[in-house]
């Protein structure tokens, strides 16, 4: 039997969830059941009774706000202990249409996929303006290259794992989730889909960031972040090799100024460069040292996912509604 978990962060969502969950499918090809699924992220409007009034299956509540990022991670918790084969994350403020979770999972169900993301066509979308569009085409191509994916729409929030996958993705990200799961997911060497998606209008203003400047410097972070952790050796040599390449330039002026007689005014360039090749040779010595914790980390990833397999033999899975507070 294939059950499918359709899960929902939220965080204030008691007056969208209504709709939000009547879109969802009640039946799809290749599916035998389906389940739905609410984090409550500290919402203080009642979300949690809301959705066990509306007959949702699982509930996770935070006792405070998490982040979204938290959010999915405690959903993918959740939805593995309760015993799912596939699960599919969408909003609650229904801008992705739950009529498209069939074609998102279809390449799970026919074992052709272990993430499919839903591409919302950013190029075309009339729900995003021209600066939208280009920021999303912009970060996605920075992904596409950081994770080794062709992933067309990278922040993507409509998206389905399979359960090997979801037991082996664990967010490290305080922000949010769609990047840094991408980069961990192709850098695992996960077979990655997109699937076209429909999306609809929203009003109301995104609640995971301030400004468009603020979300561009926090997934940046989120990005680098993660792209470090899992390529320590290349990016930190890289960061060493530049740091070197900088410390040769002030060492030629020296010497240039030294060979025609005129060395004695130009010392400080030579402690600059002297300075910054040091700097640069401790940290490529760093990436050695990156690189070998990097490997534990793969050795910890290895048992924490051994550690689940075996909790999901011995744990007795939570059967009908019921909530769960952490």
């Amino acid at each position: 039997m294939v059950k499918l978990i359709i899960q929902i962060p939220c965080f204030n969502e008691a007056g969208d969830l209504p709709r939000t969950l009547a879109a969802l499918p009640r039946s799809i090809p290749g599916i035998d059941k389906i389940e739905t699924l609410i984090i409550d992220d500290g919402s203080h409007d009642g979300t949690a009774d809301t959705a066990r009034s509306l007959g949702v299956d699982h509930i996770v509540r935070h006792r405070r706000n998490r982040g979204l990022a938290m959010a999915f991670q405690s959903g993918l918790d959740a939805a593995l202990a309760a015993g799912a084969d596939i699960i599919v994350n969408t909003d609650a403020d229904g801008q992705y249409a739950g009529e498209d979770i069939a074609a998102l999972v279809q390449p799970i169900v026919e074992r052709r996929a272990d993430v499919v993301v839903g591409d919302r066509g950013i190029a075309s979308n009339q729900h995003f303006g021209p600066f939208k569009q280009l920021l999303q085409r912009l970060g996605s191509a920075v992904v596409r290259r950081l994770s080794g994916t062709s992933i067309t729409d990278a922040v993507s929030g409509f998206r389905a794992v399979s359960r090997d996958a979801a037991q082996r993705i664990t967010i490290t990200s305080t922000f949010s989730y769609t990047t840094d799961m991408l980069i961990q997911a192709g850098r695992k060497r996960m077979a990655i889909v997109s699937v076209p998606i429909r999306t609809n209008r929203t009003e109301r203003p995104s609640r995971l960031f301030k400004s468009i400047p603020h979300f561009i410097a926090r997934t940046g972070v989120t990005m680098l972040r993660a792209y470090a952790t899992y390529n320590p050796l290349r990016t930190f040599t890289l960061i060493g090799v530049m740091l070197v390449a900088i410390g040769l330039a002030p060492i030629v002026r020296f010497l240039w100024f030294w060979l025609i007689g005129e060395g004695t005014g130009h010392i400080q360039s030579l402690i600059l460069g002297g300075a910054l090749l040091v700097l640069g040779s401790i940290t490529s010595l760093m990436a050695v040292l990156a690189d070998l914790i990097g490997a534990n980390r793969q050795l910890i990833e290895v048992t924490l996912n051994h550690v689940r397999q075996l909790e999901e033999r011995l744990s007795v899975r939570p059967g009908g509604r019921g909530g769960e507070d952490t």
